[in-house]
């Protein structure tokens, strides 16, 4: 913790206890344990926000990622079924045109009188 080994902090309570004093020693260490673990709950919380903005983010970004996707896949799709219409037009278009050109190479009923 800190690096700090045993001796380091055997002279730090040591110190401690000298310029605080016997008498207000137990009571500055019970309000740097509750700082301590305020400090730590503070911590834990701002973490826990953070891990929920990034999960959030991420959902958000995953969502994104499915909206695009489906909107391609309906671009594709409409794409396609034009391209099947455009097809199917051109082909009554020949058939029309290929049914005028018999009727027109046919003989009518006064061409024939």
């Amino acid at each position: 913790m800190f690096g700090i080994g045993g001796p380091e902090l055997l002279i730090i309570c040591v110190v401690a206890l000298i310029v605080i004093g016997p008498k207000k020693l137990p009571e500055m260490l019970r309000s740097l344990g509750k700082g301590v673990a305020e400090f730590k709950r503070v911590g834990n919380e701002v973490k826990t926000t953070l891990d929920d903005e990034v999960k959030k983010a991420e959902t958000e970004a995953r969502k994104r990622e499915v909206d695009e996707e489906l909107a391609r896949r309906k671009a594709d799709k409409a794409k396609h079924e034009a391209e099947v219409a455009k097809a199917d037009a051109e082909t009554a278009k020949a058939e029309l045109e290929k049914s005028q050109a018999e009727a027109a190479a046919a003989p009518t009923e006064e061409t024939k009188a």
